[in-house]
Protein backbone atom coordinates (compact mmCIF):
# COMPACT_ATOMS: atom_id res chain seq x y z
CA UNK A 1 0.00 0.00 0.00
CA UNK A 2 1.23 3.33 -1.00
CA UNK A 3 2.52 5.35 2.60
CA UNK A 4 2.13 9.05 2.94
CA UNK A 5 3.75 10.61 5.38
CA UNK A 6 2.80 14.60 6.30
CA UNK A 7 5.73 16.06 7.85
CA UNK A 8 5.02 18.47 10.66
CA UNK A 9 7.23 21.03 11.86
CA UNK A 10 6.75 23.90 14.54
CA UNK A 11 4.28 26.54 13.71
CA UNK A 12 2.23 24.19 11.17
CA UNK A 13 -1.07 25.54 9.66
CA UNK A 14 -3.52 22.94 10.82
CA UNK A 15 -5.68 23.48 7.68
CA UNK A 16 -2.64 22.47 5.40
CA UNK A 17 -1.63 19.56 7.63
CA UNK A 18 -5.31 18.38 7.84
CA UNK A 19 -5.82 18.49 4.27
CA UNK A 20 -3.90 15.45 3.35
CA UNK A 21 -4.82 13.45 6.45
CA UNK A 22 -8.16 13.81 5.10
CA UNK A 23 -8.48 13.41 1.49
CA UNK A 24 -6.27 10.56 1.12
CA UNK A 25 -7.19 8.67 4.19
CA UNK A 26 -10.56 8.84 2.54
CA UNK A 27 -9.39 7.91 -0.65
CA UNK A 28 -11.21 3.91 -1.50
CA UNK A 29 -9.96 1.81 -4.42
CA UNK A 30 -12.55 -0.24 -6.75
CA UNK A 31 -12.40 -3.02 -4.80
CA UNK A 32 -13.01 -0.72 -1.62
CA UNK A 33 -9.46 -1.07 -0.17
CA UNK A 34 -8.03 2.44 0.95
CA UNK A 35 -5.64 3.89 -1.36
CA UNK A 36 -2.92 5.09 1.33
CA UNK A 37 -1.63 3.96 4.11
CA UNK A 38 -1.04 8.02 6.29
CA UNK A 39 1.74 8.49 8.86
CA UNK A 40 1.89 12.08 10.69
CA UNK A 41 5.44 13.03 11.19
CA UNK A 42 7.30 15.34 13.74
CA UNK A 43 10.42 17.10 13.70
CA UNK A 44 9.62 16.80 17.45
CA UNK A 45 7.14 14.23 19.99
CA UNK A 46 5.49 17.66 20.11
CA UNK A 47 4.92 20.10 17.71
CA UNK A 48 3.17 23.78 17.91
CA UNK A 49 0.67 24.20 16.13
CA UNK A 50 -1.12 27.77 17.49
CA UNK A 51 -4.01 26.50 19.00
CA UNK A 52 -3.20 23.19 19.94
CA UNK A 53 -0.02 20.61 20.18
CA UNK A 54 -0.06 17.96 18.29
CA UNK A 55 1.64 14.55 19.13
CA UNK A 56 3.17 13.33 16.38
CA UNK A 57 2.98 9.28 16.35
CA UNK A 58 6.10 9.12 14.25
CA UNK A 59 9.53 10.61 14.02
CA UNK A 60 11.58 11.97 11.24
CA UNK A 61 12.66 7.86 10.66
CA UNK A 62 8.82 7.33 9.36
CA UNK A 63 9.97 9.63 6.39
CA UNK A 64 12.36 6.89 5.32
CA UNK A 65 10.06 4.55 4.04
CA UNK A 66 7.37 6.68 2.63
CA UNK A 67 6.33 6.73 -1.23
CA UNK A 68 5.17 10.22 -0.66
CA UNK A 69 5.93 13.23 1.70
CA UNK A 70 3.60 16.02 2.26
CA UNK A 71 5.39 19.24 2.97
CA UNK A 72 2.42 21.45 4.61
CA UNK A 73 2.75 24.96 4.98
CA UNK A 74 3.71 26.65 8.71
CA UNK A 75 3.24 30.15 10.20
CA UNK A 76 6.57 31.68 9.96
CA UNK A 77 7.93 30.56 6.50
CA UNK A 78 11.33 32.41 7.52
CA UNK A 79 11.95 29.98 10.21
CA UNK A 80 15.14 28.27 10.14
CA UNK A 81 14.91 24.85 8.75
CA UNK A 82 16.43 21.87 11.49
CA UNK A 83 19.64 20.16 10.27
CA UNK A 84 17.90 16.76 10.94
CA UNK A 85 14.95 17.83 8.72
CA UNK A 86 16.91 19.20 5.97
CA UNK A 87 19.11 15.57 5.50
CA UNK A 88 15.91 13.69 6.22
CA UNK A 89 14.13 15.46 2.92
CA UNK A 90 17.42 15.23 1.05
CA UNK A 91 17.86 12.24 1.83
CA UNK A 92 14.67 10.75 1.12
CA UNK A 93 14.70 12.97 -2.37
CA UNK A 94 18.05 10.92 -3.13
CA UNK A 95 15.91 8.07 -2.70
CA UNK A 96 13.34 8.85 -5.50
CA UNK A 97 10.58 9.55 -2.74
CA UNK A 98 7.85 11.92 -4.14
CA UNK A 99 7.72 15.06 -2.37
CA UNK A 100 5.27 17.79 -2.16
CA UNK A 101 4.57 20.74 -0.24
CA UNK A 102 1.37 22.63 0.34
CA UNK A 103 1.22 26.50 0.86
CA UNK A 104 4.41 27.82 2.65
CA UNK A 105 5.68 24.38 2.42
CA UNK A 106 7.58 25.40 -0.29
CA UNK A 107 10.06 26.88 2.07
CA UNK A 108 11.53 23.93 3.75
CA UNK A 109 11.77 22.24 0.13
CA UNK A 110 13.45 25.61 -0.80
CA UNK A 111 15.61 25.31 2.27
CA UNK A 112 16.91 22.13 1.75
CA UNK A 113 17.98 22.67 -2.01
CA UNK A 114 14.74 20.55 -3.71
CA UNK A 115 13.56 23.01 -5.81
CA UNK A 116 16.90 24.84 -7.15
CA UNK A 117 16.64 25.26 -10.99
CA UNK A 118 13.27 24.19 -10.55
CA UNK A 119 8.73 25.83 -10.88
CA UNK A 120 7.62 26.06 -8.28
CA UNK A 121 4.67 27.86 -6.10
CA UNK A 122 3.71 29.02 -2.95
CA UNK A 123 1.08 31.16 -1.56
CA UNK A 124 0.47 34.15 -3.94
CA UNK A 125 0.99 36.55 -0.39
CA UNK A 126 4.30 34.65 0.05
CA UNK A 127 5.71 34.48 -3.32
CA UNK A 128 7.62 37.48 -3.58
CA UNK A 129 10.02 36.04 -0.50
CA UNK A 130 10.23 32.66 -1.82
CA UNK A 131 11.95 34.37 -4.73
CA UNK A 132 14.05 37.06 -3.11
CA UNK A 133 15.33 34.21 -0.26
CA UNK A 134 15.56 31.83 -3.30
CA UNK A 135 16.58 33.43 -6.78
CA UNK A 136 17.35 30.15 -8.02
CA UNK A 137 13.68 29.15 -8.07
CA UNK A 138 11.14 29.96 -10.39
CA UNK A 139 8.80 31.72 -8.67
CA UNK A 140 4.99 31.29 -10.58
CA UNK A 141 2.14 32.85 -8.21
CA UNK A 142 -0.49 32.55 -10.46
CA UNK A 143 -0.91 28.42 -10.82
CA UNK A 144 -2.84 25.81 -7.95
CA UNK A 145 0.61 24.01 -8.52
CA UNK A 146 3.32 22.99 -9.95
CA UNK A 147 4.23 19.02 -11.06
CA UNK A 148 8.39 18.46 -11.66
CA UNK A 149 7.97 14.93 -11.70
CA UNK A 150 9.17 13.54 -8.44
CA UNK A 151 9.11 17.64 -6.52
CA UNK A 152 5.21 19.30 -6.46
CA UNK A 153 4.82 22.48 -4.74
CA UNK A 154 0.99 24.32 -4.13
CA UNK A 155 -0.75 27.59 -3.73
CA UNK A 156 -2.43 28.34 -0.39
CA UNK A 157 -5.09 26.75 1.77
CA UNK A 158 -7.77 25.00 -0.75
CA UNK A 159 -5.06 24.47 -3.87
CA UNK A 160 -3.45 21.61 -0.76
CA UNK A 161 -6.69 19.98 -2.56
CA UNK A 162 -5.99 20.72 -5.69
CA UNK A 163 -2.60 18.94 -4.90
CA UNK A 164 -3.83 16.10 -3.47
CA UNK A 165 -6.46 14.79 -6.09
CA UNK A 166 -4.18 15.36 -8.62
CA UNK A 167 -1.60 12.91 -6.90
CA UNK A 168 -4.71 10.58 -6.32
CA UNK A 169 -5.19 10.58 -10.08
CA UNK A 170 -1.84 9.83 -11.04
CA UNK A 171 -1.46 6.91 -8.41
CA UNK A 172 -4.86 5.12 -8.89
CA UNK A 173 -6.53 7.08 -12.31
CA UNK A 174 -9.79 9.52 -12.52
CA UNK A 175 -12.08 7.48 -11.56
CA UNK A 176 -10.81 7.14 -8.09
CA UNK A 177 -9.71 10.37 -7.90
CA UNK A 178 -13.15 11.76 -8.85
CA UNK A 179 -14.78 9.25 -5.72
CA UNK A 180 -12.54 11.39 -3.67
CA UNK A 181 -13.01 14.85 -5.09
CA UNK A 182 -16.58 13.97 -4.72
CA UNK A 183 -15.98 13.16 -0.72
CA UNK A 184 -14.28 16.10 -0.43
CA UNK A 185 -17.00 17.95 -2.41
CA UNK A 186 -14.30 19.44 -4.64
CA UNK A 187 -14.17 19.48 -8.25
CA UNK A 188 -11.81 16.87 -9.59
CA UNK A 189 -10.03 20.18 -12.06
CA UNK A 190 -10.94 23.74 -10.82
CA UNK A 191 -10.90 26.61 -13.46
CA UNK A 192 -8.08 29.26 -13.37
CA UNK A 193 -5.11 29.01 -11.13
CA UNK A 194 -4.65 31.29 -7.71
CA UNK A 195 -4.07 34.29 -9.90
CA UNK A 196 -8.10 35.27 -9.53
CA UNK A 197 -7.21 35.92 -5.45
CA UNK A 198 -4.76 37.94 -5.85
CA UNK A 199 -5.19 41.52 -4.36
CA UNK A 200 -3.60 44.09 -5.93
CA UNK A 201 -4.59 47.77 -4.56
CA UNK A 202 -2.68 49.45 -7.09
CA UNK A 203 0.05 47.94 -9.74
CA UNK A 204 3.82 48.43 -7.78
CA UNK A 205 5.77 51.66 -7.62
CA UNK A 206 8.13 53.11 -5.04
CA UNK A 207 6.61 55.31 -3.13
CA UNK A 208 8.33 58.86 -3.84
CA UNK A 209 9.39 57.53 -7.13
CA UNK A 210 9.12 60.02 -10.00
CA UNK A 211 6.46 58.65 -11.96
CA UNK A 212 3.97 58.14 -8.89
CA UNK A 213 1.97 61.74 -10.18
CA UNK A 214 1.48 59.99 -13.72
CA UNK A 215 0.34 56.85 -11.90
CA UNK A 216 -2.11 58.35 -9.64
CA UNK A 217 -3.45 60.23 -13.04
CA UNK A 218 -3.42 56.71 -15.04
CA UNK A 219 -5.82 55.08 -12.15
CA UNK A 220 -7.91 58.04 -12.51
CA UNK A 221 -8.31 57.70 -16.03
CA UNK A 222 -8.77 53.67 -16.73
CA UNK A 223 -11.78 54.79 -18.95
CA UNK A 224 -9.72 56.45 -21.37
CA UNK A 225 -8.58 55.44 -24.87
CA UNK A 226 -5.44 55.97 -23.91
CA UNK A 227 -1.94 55.32 -26.47
CA UNK A 228 1.47 55.34 -25.25
CA UNK A 229 2.09 58.45 -26.90
CA UNK A 230 -0.64 60.13 -24.68
CA UNK A 231 1.32 58.63 -21.51
CA UNK A 232 4.28 60.02 -22.50
CA UNK A 233 2.58 63.91 -23.37
CA UNK A 234 1.06 63.71 -19.68
CA UNK A 235 4.68 63.10 -18.48
CA UNK A 236 6.50 64.93 -20.58
CA UNK A 237 8.90 62.85 -22.03
CA UNK A 238 9.65 60.68 -24.98
CA UNK A 239 7.97 57.16 -25.24
CA UNK A 240 11.39 56.09 -24.73
CA UNK A 241 11.96 57.54 -21.68
CA UNK A 242 8.80 56.89 -20.29
CA UNK A 243 9.68 53.07 -21.27
CA UNK A 244 12.66 53.12 -19.56
CA UNK A 245 11.44 54.99 -16.87
CA UNK A 246 8.40 52.87 -16.48
CA UNK A 247 10.68 49.59 -16.41
CA UNK A 248 13.16 51.12 -13.78
CA UNK A 249 10.44 52.01 -11.09
CA UNK A 250 7.68 49.58 -11.78
CA UNK A 251 9.59 46.37 -13.56
CA UNK A 252 7.20 46.67 -16.43
CA UNK A 253 5.91 48.77 -19.56
CA UNK A 254 3.45 51.26 -19.22
CA UNK A 255 0.84 49.17 -21.16
CA UNK A 256 1.28 46.03 -19.25
CA UNK A 257 0.83 48.36 -16.13
CA UNK A 258 -2.45 50.27 -17.47
CA UNK A 259 -3.93 46.38 -18.86
CA UNK A 260 -3.24 45.16 -14.99
CA UNK A 261 -4.64 48.48 -13.15
CA UNK A 262 -7.90 47.87 -15.51
CA UNK A 263 -8.21 44.56 -14.25
CA UNK A 264 -7.81 45.39 -10.89
CA UNK A 265 -10.82 47.91 -11.33
CA UNK A 266 -12.57 45.52 -13.42
CA UNK A 267 -12.56 43.53 -10.85
CA UNK A 268 -13.85 45.56 -8.23
CA UNK A 269 -17.19 46.34 -10.43
CA UNK A 270 -17.63 42.32 -10.64
CA UNK A 271 -17.88 42.15 -7.27
CA UNK A 272 -19.77 45.06 -6.02
CA UNK A 273 -21.80 46.05 -8.86
CA UNK A 274 -24.52 44.06 -11.00
CA UNK A 275 -22.87 46.11 -14.43
CA UNK A 276 -22.74 43.80 -17.19
CA UNK A 277 -19.59 41.99 -18.74
CA UNK A 278 -19.36 44.38 -21.59
CA UNK A 279 -20.48 47.59 -19.61
CA UNK A 280 -17.90 46.73 -17.03
CA UNK A 281 -15.20 46.46 -19.62
CA UNK A 282 -15.95 49.41 -21.15
CA UNK A 283 -16.11 51.46 -18.00
CA UNK A 284 -12.38 50.59 -17.32
CA UNK A 285 -10.96 51.55 -21.06
CA UNK A 286 -11.07 47.90 -23.22
CA UNK A 287 -12.48 48.77 -26.83
CA UNK A 288 -14.27 45.83 -26.73
CA UNK A 289 -15.90 43.26 -24.80
CA UNK A 290 -13.57 40.60 -26.43
CA UNK A 291 -10.42 42.67 -26.17
CA UNK A 292 -11.49 43.21 -22.45
CA UNK A 293 -12.41 38.95 -21.66
CA UNK A 294 -8.95 38.00 -23.18
CA UNK A 295 -7.08 40.38 -20.96
CA UNK A 296 -9.59 39.25 -17.70
CA UNK A 297 -8.64 35.62 -18.13
CA UNK A 298 -4.73 36.48 -19.43
CA UNK A 299 -4.16 38.03 -16.28
CA UNK A 300 -6.76 35.87 -13.64
CA UNK A 301 -6.89 32.97 -15.13
CA UNK A 302 -10.34 32.65 -14.99
CA UNK A 303 -13.02 34.70 -17.16
CA UNK A 304 -14.93 37.89 -16.02
CA UNK A 305 -17.91 35.90 -15.82
CA UNK A 306 -16.61 33.09 -13.43
CA UNK A 307 -14.68 35.60 -11.07
CA UNK A 308 -18.15 36.97 -10.39
CA UNK A 309 -19.77 33.65 -9.73
CA UNK A 310 -16.70 33.13 -7.38
CA UNK A 311 -16.58 36.67 -5.64
CA UNK A 312 -19.87 38.76 -6.92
Amino acid sequence: MHTVAVLALDGVIPFDLSTPIEVFSRTRLPDGRPGYRIRVCGERPEIDAGAFTLRAPWGLDGLGTADTIIVPGTADPTAPLAPAVRDALCAAAANGTRIASICTGAFPLAAAGLLDGLRATTHWAAADLLAAAHPDIDVDPDVLYVDNGRILTSAGAAAGLDLCLHLIRQDHGSAVAADAARLSVMPLEREGGQAQFIVHDRPPAPQGATLEPLLAWLQDNLGSDLTLADIAARAGISTRTLIRRFREQTGTTPLQWLHRARVRQAQHLLEATHHSVERIGAQVGFGSPTAFRDRFKKTTGVSPNAYRRAFG
